[in-house]
């Protein structure tokens, strides 16, 4: 396999859509020895068939919004790969949302589940429908009308959706109600479900549990654990929130959070009612948290600011992709930081990647460290499968062993001759060859 040579042509095929590129090009350069190593992956062109999704939906949705306005938005879901399991990926509703972004997702999905061994192909989809600022009733409106597009193409055993950005409880209660009224049925078909109507224990924690974790076991190869270390955390939703929960209760001190309007720095540490009030934050549905430093008087603002120029231990970033870039690192590396895990998806520039490993810290990429959230979503569906519940130490006793392999796996293909453990390497490594051999076995489809 020739990098250069896919990448050329991958990108006469889909021009402009640099985010997915980015994505298959970091997949590429770490697997390019072993995909040479192995002609029975040329042979069967496997890369060519798992670059490319399986297939795409793309359709629109009317809706009338309160004020009797007729409003339409497009709708999307990437079906890519099924070669170990339904396909599996969350919905996205956020203005950003293009085709670009959804296959980077879809994508990376992939070998995400294929690191979590749970039986999870990788899918992704969503609109650019925006939910902020509309009612209840406006949601309702465009989630049932979303769903009449999407049930034909879904299932428990097909495929099974899930949240992301703009896609909460409230959402996934919408999706779900308008599929099982045109089904007639009541099946696992979408996770983060309501806990009264087949949602698991420890869902809304888990992304950000499971990134912790992960992170956990990086330090803890170095002899370190996170008692006494400052931690600075980008967003504030569901990721952020469980990533503070957990940071706190195993030492650490978190000091900054994030949104679209700047960042905050508590050097007090955001703990207890203030973690408490990230919640009301996200449910006011405003998308800000300068309203975060009203609340505490300790607590600065920083408008339009990232919060990666701030002296700490440890960097989560857990709010979008490729936000996190060259400067951002070096102003990281110059304050100390030793470990730095990805809580959202592809949120450090390749740029700012190069600089964590020529400086060989502690650096988990996404489909690695925020494995976390659809491994829980995994054992949703287990759960439903059973018609069963688990409680909340069990399922997060499943979600810490869930992230112990991926680290072990990361590390098993990821060190390097001299020891430092290359955990981007490392993750797809693992995560391609479960999903290559699978295709073998399966024939060319």
């Amino acid at each position: 396999m020739n990098v250069e040579q896919m990448m050329n042509g991958l990108e006469q095929k889909h021009p402009g859509e640099v985010e997915y590129l980015q994505a298959v090009r970091e997949v590429l350069e770490s697997i390019e020895d072993v995909v040479n190593e192995n002609p029975q992956y040329e042979a069967a062109g496997i890369i060519d068939r798992v670059v490319e999704p399986d297939r795409i939906l793309t359709f629109k949705i009317p809706w009338v919004g309160d004020d009797g306005k007729v409003n339409v938005n497009l709708g999307y879901r990437v079906q890519f790969n099924n070669a170990i399991g339904p396909y599996k990926g969350g919905l996205r509703f956020h203005p950003s949302v293009n085709l670009s972004i959804l296959k980077f997702l879809g994508f990376e999905q992939i070998f995400k589940n294929s690191l979590t061994t749970l039986p999870m192909g990788g899918g992704k989809g969503g609109s650019d429908f925006d939910p902020k600022g509309k009612s209840d009733n406006e949601v309702m409106r465009f989630c049932q009308g979303f769903m009449m597009e999407l049930e034909n193409m879904i299932g428990p055993e097909t495929d099974v959706p899930a949240g992301d950005i703009g896609v909460g409880g409230r959402e996934i209660g919408f999706l779900y109600g308008m599929y099982k009224k045109l089904r007639k049925e009541h099946t696992g078909v979408l996770t983060g479900k309501g806990l009264n109507w087949g949602g698991s224990l420890v869902r809304a924690e888990a992304t950000g549990f499971g990134n912790v974790y992960f992170a956990k076991e990086m330090l803890a190869t170095k002899g370190e654990t996170f008692e006494g270390k400052l931690v600075s955390i980008s967003g504030f939703g569901n990721v952020a929130w469980g990533a503070a929960l957990k940071v706190t209760e195993l030492g650490g001190k978190v000091v900054t959070i994030s949104g679209p309007d700047g960042y905050i720095y508590d050097e007090a540490g955001i703990s207890g009612e203030k973690i408490d009030y990230m919640l009301e934050l996200r449910a006011s549905n405003n998308d800000v948290v300068k309203p975060y430093a009203d609340e505490f008087a300790e607590a600065k603002f920083f408008a339009g600011k990232r919060p990666w120029e701030v002296k700490v231990d440890v960097a989560l970033p857990c709010a979008t992709q490729n936000e996190l870039n060259e400067d951002d690192a070096k102003a990281l590396m110059a304050n100390g930081c030793t470990c730095v895990g990805e809580g959202a998806n592809m949120p450090c520039t390749p740029e700012a990647i190069e600089i964590f490993l020529e400086n060989k810290i502690l650096y988990a990429p996404g489909k690695a460290s925020n494995a976390g959230g659809v491994a829980t979503s995994g054992l949703e569906m287990s759960q439903n499968s059973m018609k069963y519940s688990w409680t909340v130490e069990q399922v997060d006793e499943k979600l810490h062993q869930i992230m112990r392999d991926i680290h072990t796996q990361c590390v098993k293909h990821g060190t390097d001759e001299d020891g430092f453990v290359n955990y981007m390497k490392g993750a797809n490594i693992a995560g391609f060859i479960k999903v290559a051999d699978s295709m073998l076995d399966q024939g060319i489809l």
